[in-house]
């Protein structure tokens, strides 16, 4: 029965849309010191004996977005997002040539990757109301604005964060929706089921990882999004499903590979806390058993909700 299962695991394909791959936790550094030895091209491995074909580097600021896009560019499995996630809109006031030019940079960033066919997505970008000790409502809302005005300018799907904002986030996003035929993904989705159901509303799609299943509430919005409007992601190293989260008890299995603790490292294993792209499989496996499905034709139906959307 275990090869069967191994046998079918690896027909099935998967698109990370969230990972986080600049983050220097994935070359072993912690806090800007070194536990262990940059293990980057097992994170990979790991991955792609998961079925995990295709991953989405996210940028969050121009010198991120800079390196994810030289990641994309080395890796035939990797695409990237080009944007300013909200946390960090006070980029935009703090570069010393000015705003416009923090968004001359992006475009040129964003003409780059499209010569080459590596930036998949706008973003990181969006609205956290959250974390405003961050950056400003009024400063988000700005840039959150002119990254739009820019995104429609390229034709890019849109690669979107929202957090305790939907009403602002909505009423900029519309401004600019019609003139975006591939509309986008609000990832990382924790919100309302009335929320959801907005994003499905504007056509959006409905990104899913470890922290979209925390509580029984966000299992029940995971359940009710069309399965023709959902992606899976990891977030990684972030939104790991944890024994906390009510969405673990959706989990028929553990993960097949061993973990360590960073200072105990060994060559082979997953880093203890430190979340992966080979992980989308135990959010498609969480998310199949709540809806009810086979996880095959849950991972058929991603795929190809991805692709219609990322190319």
């Amino acid at each position: 029965m275990a090869q069967v299962k191994q046998a079918i695991q690896k027909s099935l394909r998967f698109y990370d849309i969230g990972f986080n791959a600049t983050d220097p936790v994935f070359r072993g550094f912690y806090h800007e010191k070194q536990r262990h030895v940059d293990d980057f091209d097992a994170i990979l491995s790991r991955a792609l004996s998961k079925g995990v074909q295709k991953m989405m580097i996210t940028g969050d600021n121009v010198v991120n977005s800079r390196e994810a896009l030289k990641l994309a560019n080395q890796h035939d499995s990797f695409t990237c997002t080009i944007g300013v996630h909200p946390c960090q809109a006070e980029c935009f006031n703090k570069n010393p040539q000015g705003p416009e030019d923090y968004l001359h940079q992006l475009e040129a960033l964003v003409l780059e990757g499209k010569k080459t066919g590596r930036v998949a997505a706008f973003g990181e970008f969006g609205l956290d109301y959250d974390r405003l000790h961050y950056a400003p409502a009024e400063v988000q809302k700005t840039y959150f604005e002119e990254q739009l005005k820019l995104a429609v300018k390229m034709q890019l799907p849109l690669f979107l964060h929202s957090r305790n904002a939907a009403k602002d986030f909505f009423e900029i996003l519309e401004k600019y929706l019609p003139n975006l035929p591939k509309k986008g993904v609000v990832h990382s989705f924790t919100g309302t089921i009335e929320e959801m159901q907005q994003c499905v509303d504007h056509d959006l799609y409905v990104g899913v990882n470890g922290c979209s299943l925390k509580t029984p509430e966000n299992v029940a919005v995971v359940k009710a999004i069309p399965l023709d409007k959902m992606l899976l992601e990891t977030d990684a190293p972030w939104c790991e499903i944890r024994p906390s989260h009510a969405g673990h008890a959706f989990l028929d299995s553990k993960n097949v590979f061993d973990t360590c603790k960073k200072e105990r490292f060994k060559e082979g294993c997953m880093v203890k806390g430190r979340n992966e792209p080979c992980n989308t499989v135990v959010v498609a496996e969480a998310v199949a058993k709540i809806k009810g499905i086979d996880l095959e034709e849950l991972a058929d139906k991603i795929w190809e909700n991805s692709i219609s959307l990322l190319g």
